[in-house]
């Protein structure tokens, strides 16, 4: 018997290193395992910050409804933040109110109300610095100054938020969502109202910006800056200090927008500042001063769209070429096209036009008069504004005739070779 003890202690000692290495095996998978941190107003855990200090990364903090008085919350590990029951974070009229700076954060549910405002510091309701992969979604903003600000950051996501402020003067208000310094975000289905610019993108790359509905804004619904190779399809920019800027920028998407109401003295649906290759298609410009106003702006291409009831349909100067108009829908504007020179270098081709007076014999679809758009009217218009009161005169279409039958001071190539006789579909 004696010759069996000493493989009986080996079998016993590989028996406890086995089991001395599950338990290290299972007590290392359950610290690799999320936790779930609940916070409340009656619980152990009062403060978000103190949830997030606790927490470790890839934890998951639950926030119940309820009033949490915090600012400048900092979030600096991977965490998801779920608001329930929209508890509301004030952030008592000092700094930012949350911080995010990791990676791959999820921020969903809150209302955060009481940003700080300052005229050097950009204090923002959510701030997101060189973070990746952030998501930003179905939260509301209330009485911030500036709403979600993106700064040097890639592939975050803002998606179903309401982002509201009262400040009626540009100088005292910011941006709703502010991007600066960006790669590949997506900006989907949000709200923003009574902001400085509803949406701003300065130095951003490859951005979408879906389904957002921009209103009521002191400046521009949405503005960029040196943003090239990015769409906007969707949106809805109603009511602005002047619609939507695009500025200094290459290859960018214009699609399916509503550009409605923008409406003042220097107000337009869309302004395009020195433009290149990029295409507006399928866009309706209803009840702005100016539909769209082109300045520098070279190969555009601007293509089955709807103008309806503009002051001015479209004003492009002479430093914008080679852009082409087709098969847009010119509907009841009071002018339909406005220039600043007797040349034209941009092409207009098979557009509708609700001012043409020409006949079809052949019944083709194509008027057999080209049609000119630029009334002389509008070039004493700009020279004279206060001529503006003899818009209805019979004065001024009989001038106007005179003009079409031969031309003198307007320019003798814009015009569109074949109009179509019928609004398209």
């Amino acid at each position: 018997m004696n010759n069996y003890k000493p493989i009986q202690l080996h079998l016993f000692g590989g028996l406890i290193l086995l089991l001395l290495a599950w338990t290290s095996v299972s007590e290392a998978s359950a610290s690799d395992t999320a936790a779930d941190i609940v916070v409340s107003p009656d619980g152990p855990v009062v403060s978000i910050q103190e949830a997030v200090n606790m927490a470790r990364p890839g934890d998951h903090i639950r926030v119940e409804a309820g009033v949490y008085v915090e600012s400048n919350i900092m979030i600096d590990k991977k965490l998801t933040l779920e608001g329930i029951g929209y508890p509301e974070i004030d952030g008592n009229l000092e700094g930012h109110i949350l911080i995010i700076a990791a990676d791959s954060v999820t921020v969903s549910g809150f209302f955060l109300k009481n940003s700080g405002r300052s005229h050097v510091r950009d204090y923002a309701g959510i701030y997101i610095d060189k973070a990746k992969d952030v998501v930003i979604e179905n939260n509301r903003l209330d009485n911030i100054f500036f709403g979600i600000y993106l700064s040097a950051t890639e592939r975050g996501v803002i998606r179903g938020n309401e982002i509201r402020s009262y400040e009626r003067r540009e100088s005292s208000s910011g941006n709703g969502i502010h991007l600066w310094n960006v790669k590949d975000p997506k900006i989907l289905d949000n709200k923003v109202e009574g902001q400085r610019d509803g949406i701003y993108l300065e130095f951003a790359k490859g951005a979408e910006i879906s389904g957002n509905r921009s209103n009521n804004n002191n400046r521009y619904g949405l503005h960029f800056m040196f943003s090239d190779d990015s769409v906007y399809r969707g949106n809805t920019f109603n009511k602005n200090g002047a619609g939507v800027a695009v500025m200094y920028s290459k290859n960018v998407d214009m699609i399916d927008n509503i550009f409605e109401n923008n409406w003042g003295t220097s107000s337009y649906g869309l302004l395009l500042k020195d433009i290149n290759d990029s295409r507006i298609t399928g866009n309706r410009f209803y009840r702005n001063t100016v539909g769209i106003d082109s300045e520098g702006s070279n190969r555009v291409i601007v293509h089955r769209n709807d103008f309806e009831l503009n002051g001015w349909a479209v004003n492009i100067k002479s430093s914008s070429r080679e852009n082409q108009f087709t098969e847009n829908n010119f509907i009841e504007n009071s002018f339909d096209v406005r220039t600043d020179s007797p040349r034209n270098p941009n092409h207009f081709e098979g557009n509708y036009w609700s001012h043409y007076e020409g006949y079809d014999l052949n019944r083709d679809g194509i008027g057999d008069v080209p049609y000119r758009p630029v009334r002389l009217f509008s070039i004493i218009i700009q020279r004279q504004p206060e001529s503006l009161i003899l818009l209805r005169s019979m004065f001024i279409t009989l001038l106007d005739t005179a003009e079409r039958i031969m031309p003198v001071l307007t320019p003798a190539t814009l015009i569109d070779e074949k109009p179509k006789m019928e609004r398209i579909r």
